[in-house]
């Protein structure tokens, strides 16, 4: 088994993406996102997180959270987030898993892991953020961010970071950024 070495650091902040299982289009529907939502309030109530950026897409999702200080568990966070969404998500539902998956008793929603990069300054903050943000571009889903309302993009309008104009056209230095 692979040795999974995460970079913890107090009052850290954090890029994740978290992808579900074999890709399923989960989030096309409004009342996944909706619980998944939900989900997230719940747990940043007993395990508090601020969620800087965020997208979601119809088989992933993307995120920038920073902890408080003195805190750097954000595993425990993303395994209640998964487990509160799967809970209430699989109740009625019938979706196909592996048989390793079944042995261990997960229900076929989520990939088991979650990726995560440790954010080192403010350009690479930035750069995460355009990547987030561009991404339902990126996928196809629709010609400029603004047009996605699954994604913190119209705060930063809000918020004069972008201009609502913004990711409306292939940047190469967004499109480059892999991490999926």
């Amino acid at each position: 088994m692979s040795n999974y070495r995460r970079a913890y650091c107090e009052g850290g902040t954090y890029f994740f993406t978290a992808v579900t299982y074999g890709r399923r289009p989960i989030f096309r529907e409004e009342q996944a996102i909706v619980l998944l939502t939900k989900c997230f309030q719940s747990v940043k109530k007993l395990h508090p997180f601020e969620v800087n950026a965020f997208v979601t897409l119809p088989d992933h999702l993307h995120c920038i959270w920073t902890l408080p200080d003195g805190d750097n568990d954000f595993s425990t966070r993303w395994k209640k987030i998964k487990a509160c969404f799967t809970s209430q998500w699989v109740v009625g539902t019938t979706l196909p898993v592996s048989e390793s998956k079944q042995q261990k008793g997960e229900k076929g929603v989520w990939q088991r892991r979650f990726w995560e990069h440790m954010i080192r300054d403010q350009e690479d903050f930035n750069r995460h953020c355009d990547y987030i943000h561009y991404n339902p571009v990126k996928h196809g889903l629709v010609k400029s961010a603004a047009e996605w309302k699954y994604s913190s993009f119209r705060r930063f309008v809000e918020q004069g970071i972008y201009k609502p104009d913004w990711g409306g056209e292939v940047d190469d230095k967004v499109v480059a950024m892999e991490f999926e």
